[in-house]
């Protein structure tokens, strides 16, 4: 009883403690290969490439899910327990919650023990997709804090919560719900993958990445507006004012290009009573973001540290949530 959320809580544990993986067999780093395989082959063949884009979101995604499928059935078959540590360290490659504190905090660092602005940009660039060399201290600390909010969907809540999602399904047919689990927590991160290489709104991806995003605004939409209302939570436990994150969340919520991203900024914002967005400089081109929260203080390095405290906070909550759910929802079913 409770193995599969101790094998979830494995999973978490692994990143909190190593952080990702670095080695060349990584999932995200095949299923890279995989998109650059099936672009260059699919640009070849399709002359349309909306439906080349199509073909290749398709190809990736099958090639991902069955061919984790297929490794765990096949090494489920010399040893059960070897299956099961191999679905651990998977579902654990699908999160990357250590890994953004880390690189976040390696900005702050530069600028608070180094008071080195360049260094501050070069930590930034590792992690955002702007133009990061004109960046000024203010302007630096946003862009971390922007990516930090926005890449908690990403990197914890999304996978988490396909994951979960993906393992009630194992009831129906009497399967082990962690191998269920991982297909669901890896189909995701083929998609976010795709959407990073993809869906880019150049010459090149506007149509052909267009599938992508798509699918990815959709599968996000859900974990994003989850993600914004436990940031409220969050702030609320360590706090900072939860009141002005729930009422910017609700004001600024789709104050966004994208329909996900601005949920879990605009709580962030509104916890720590600083404005986000603004211009951005990206591949070249000025680009005017619409202002997220109200600009009741000036933002300050300490600010990226809280961004963390929040986003793992909420983090935690979600998991819980998802969790219990879990739970009530297989009594239900079952």
């Amino acid at each position: 009883m409770f193995l599969f959320e101790l094998q979830v809580l494995l999973a978490v544990g692994l990143d909190l403690l190593c952080g990702d993986p670095r080695c060349f067999l990584h999932p995200v780093r095949i299923m890279g290969s995989f998109c650059n395989s099936s672009e260059k082959v699919l640009r070849q063949v399709i002359s349309s490439e909306l439906m080349a884009g199509f073909f290749a979101f398709t190809t990736v995604l099958s090639l991902t899910v069955g061919l984790t499928a297929l490794l765990l059935f096949f090494i489920n078959l010399c040893s059960h327990v070897l299956a099961q540590c191999a679905a651990i360290y998977l579902l654990y490659t699908c999160i990357a919650a250590k890994d953004l504190v880390v690189h976040s905090r390696l900005v702050y660092c530069a600028l608070q023990e180094k008071n080195n602005l360049d260094d501050a940009r070069s930590a930034v660039a590792q992690i955002v997709g702007r133009d990061t060399t004109t960046l000024d201290r203010k302007g630096i600390i946003r862009a971390c804090i922007e990516t930090v909010a926005e890449n908690m969907v990403d990197g914890v809540t999304a996978p988490l919560f396909y994951a979960l999602v993906s393992s009630l399904f194992a009831s129906f047919v009497g399967a082990d719900p962690l191998y269920f689990a991982i297909l669901g927590g890896i189909g995701y991160k083929a998609i976010n993958t795709m959407d990073s290489m993809f869906a880019y709104k150049n010459e090149r991806y506007l149509y052909f990445g267009r599938v992508s995003a798509k699918v990815d605004d959709f599968v996000n939409f859900i974990p994003a507006r989850m993600s914004g209302l436990f940031l409220v939570l969050a702030a609320f436990f360590l706090g900072l004012n939860w009141r002005n994150s729930y009422s910017v969340f609700k004001r600024d919520r789709l104050a966004h290009a994208s329909p996900n991203a601005a949920h879990p900024e605009a709580a962030v914002a509104g916890a720590l009573d600083i404005e986000l967005g603004g211009p951005s400089l990206y591949f070249g081109k000025n680009v005017v973001k619409p202002r997220i929260g109200d600009d009741i203080r000036p933002v300050t390095d300490r600010d990226i540290l809280h961004a963390n405290y929040l986003t793992l906070l909420a983090s935690l909550f979600c998991l819980i949530f998802l969790l219990i759910s879990r739970f009530f929802l297989l009594e239900v079913l079952t």
